[in-house]
């Protein structure tokens, strides 16, 4: 099925993502992927707080996996309500579950009621995400998405460096319950914003679409559930949560595969291969970057604070990327975007595990490791660019999904693969074993990259 484009008028190539038309859209968006991004990040903070007096410690794992696998229920559930009424409806009333799931923790009395609210912030903030990139399809022209996508980026990197901070900041002065209430007004605030042009949104129901897909949802929640397994048994060398994490990761892939594009196991050049290369990349290179501070502390004996640096750089880095890959637009294919970026990835993880072996300066560390965060900005975007060039309108909310759900599946899988990896190493090599596993996946990143130029055709699984 070709591809058909929005109805709004071709822009100036020079019209920028803040000209009068989408200013008001354009901020109330970065705010909102701003918001959903510290509260991830935030809740890091505070939960041994929050565990420690709601007399909750042994549902502290679960608090955080939880909204992983209500999160894939949300992707999915948007992507399926997106395709048929577009992203008016279901950015509505994922901002109202979000946060409601807020004010529930942040009024929680007990550990069982603020799993209940994590679980629908997982539900909202995933169903954001989706409907946010069927949003930016549908209301800015396409020469204007690889500078939407990289204001994006900083929407997340700057939680990753202030986040936790201003978090203890609220904490100790506020109180821990604003870290999640306070968020909920300004989510409501940002979203205010973008009602005008929500409004202006065609949202009549596509009748070439039949019923929401219970099936697709009710496989979204078995994949979630087999996430959490993944990363509750990763840590493990027990030789049951070994089998436990295998079958874990089986059923993962195999309720997994509807919610993709056909072919993605196959990396079908095209779509399907850009789906491959968010599991590949997510896989690659948070594997690695988990264990840079714990290298940091066993191997150069830094405080936390100083081995935090090397994340920091990495994601000011992240920003940089971001930048450039916007600022080239269309000048530069996404598709070679997405390779220079796996290039910089392999730098990164090389030099990581050069560092495991060798033991240099820690600089040379901090450079390698800045290197991939540049990477991660130029390949970050512009997967998402492609996803969306690559997509029918009818599937922009499917495709938009599957995107999503490839990132969380590529982090936790790889997470949990390196947490069994490392945990049953020889003594000594735990991290020279890891950072092998992941230099792997990006090599095969790598030479699969260049499969992501394609022509936009329908490729629904």
């Amino acid at each position: 099925m070709p591809l058909r484009r929005s109805s709004h008028t071709p822009a100036p190539a020079t019209e920028t993502i803040y000209a009068p038309r989408f200013l008001a859209t354009t901020m109330g968006m970065f705010i909102l992927v701003f918001l959903v991004a510290f509260e991830s990040m935030a809740v890091t903070t505070v939960m041994p707080m929050v565990s420690e007096l709601l007399n909750g410690e042994r549902y502290f794992a679960l608090a955080f996996a939880a909204p992983i696998a209500s999160g894939m229920l949300g992707m999915v559930a948007a992507g399926e309500v997106t395709d048929r009424w577009g992203p008016k409806y279901p950015l509505f009333i994922s901002v109202a579950i979000f946060c409601v799931g807020l004010l529930i923790c942040g009024s929680a009395v007990n550990m069982q009621t603020l799993i209940g609210g994590r679980i629908l912030q997982g539900v909202g903030g995933g169903a954001i995400t989706v409907a946010i990139y069927v949003l930016i399809a549908r209301a800015y022209p396409g020469h204007l998405h690889s500078k939407i996508f990289a204001l994006f980026a900083t929407a997340w990197v700057l939680p990753a460096m202030v986040g936790p901070w201003l978090a203890g900041l609220m904490a100790v002065h506020l109180g821990w319950r604003w870290v999640f209430s306070g968020v909920a007004v300004l989510v409501v605030v940002s979203f205010c914003a973008m009602i005008p042009v929500l409004k202006s949104l065609d949202s009549v129901r596509n009748k070439d679409l039949g019923p929401v897909s219970l099936k697709r949802l009710a496989l979204a929640g078995l994949t979630g559930l087999a996430v959490i397994s993944m990363n509750l048994l990763g840590n493990s060398n027990s030789r049951f949560s070994l089998i436990g994490l295998a079958l874990a990761l089986l059923v993962a892939l195999v309720a997994i595969r509807p919610l993709l594009p056909r072919g993605t196991f196959k990396v079908s050049r095209g779509l399907p291969a850009t789906i491959m290369t968010r599991i590949f990349i997510t896989g690659a290179f948070f594997g690695v970057e988990v264990y840079l501070p714990y290298l940091l502390r066993e191997e150069y004996f830094l405080a936390p604070d100083r081995a935090g640096l090397i994340l920091t750089a990495s994601a000011l880095c992240w920003s940089v990327g971001s930048w450039l890959q916007g600022k080239l637009g269309e000048r530069v294919s996404s598709s070679t975007c997405i390779t220079l970026g796996a290039v910089a990835g392999s730098v990164a993880i090389a030099t990581a595990l050069a560092t495991a072996i060798f033991h240099p300066p820690v600089i040379v560390l901090v450079c390698g490791w800045a290197v991939g965060g540049f990477g991660m900005g130029m390949i970050f975007p512009r997967q998402n660019v492609n996803m969306l060039a690559l997509s029918a309108k009818e599937e922009q909310g499917f495709n938009s999904s599957a995107m999503s759900v490839a990132d969380s599946l590529g982090n936790a899988g790889a997470t949990a693969i390196g947490g069994v990896i490392f945990a049953m190493a020889a003594a000594g090599t735990g991290f020279i074993s890891v950072f092998t596993f992941s230099l792997v996946l990006i090599l095969i990143l790598i030479v699969i990259s260049p499969r992501t130029k394609g022509s936009p055709v329908s490729v629904a699984g």
